[in-house]
């Protein structure tokens, strides 16, 4: 498995050792004391999975502390765009962001930790979406930032004539600059 943290320090990407023969493949997708090892103690509850088509876009999301969210994020079928946004107030690189694109094929997983809004854009057809997090969702803490935020300006993969699918909270978040935040360094 290897590790290698993103221009954002914090953020990582972890690529798994495959091993592939006649009958298809093997990987160990995570494993707490390799993980710990290069990232530190992540107290991992609960692993989710979400189904989306072509074009959908969820996103920009976050939890307010006390239940923040760190995010160890894979797609077991398709591909996306996966990127995790710093708002950090006081960090160096707040409202930069990192873009990774995660598939079935790549087998590549994104590490995003506390202080970061994440979101993804399915390329494939459809995508299945997988991830691990550190604390309960929790409706009260929800915040989200609008995808196309020009502060942010995330370089998604759209062409003129292709329509994101999204959902109203997602449409109608608010800019970075509006957004309640309580996470700083």
């Amino acid at each position: 498995m290897s590790f290698t943290e993103t221009t954002i320090p914090g953020v990582w990407i972890i690529e798994p050792q495959v091993f592939p023969d006649s009958r298809g493949y093997f990987m160990e997708a995570y494993k707490q004391a390799i993980f710990e090892q290069h990232i530190g103690k992540i107290n991992f509850i609960q692993d989710n999975e979400s189904r989306s088509s072509k074009g959908v876009l969820r996103g920009l999301h976050y939890q307010l502390a006390p239940f923040a969210q760190s995010k160890l994020v894979r797609v077991i079928q398709g591909s996306v765009l996966d990127v995790a946004v710093d708002i950090r107030r006081g960090s160096p690189t707040f409202g930069q962001y990192v873009a990774v694109k995660l598939s079935a094929e790549n087998k590549k997983q994104l590490f995003i930790p506390q202080g970061f809004a994440h979101g993804f854009q399915v390329l494939s057809e459809t995508a299945v979406f997988t991830y691990k997090v550190d604390n309960p969702y929790s409706p009260a803490h929800e915040r989200g930032i609008r995808y196309n935020d020009p502060a942010i300006h995330i370089q998604w993969h759209t062409s003129p004539q292709e329509t994101l699918l999204l959902s109203d909270k997602d449409t109608n978040a608010p800019l970075l600059k509006d957004a309640e935040i309580n996470f700083t360094i």
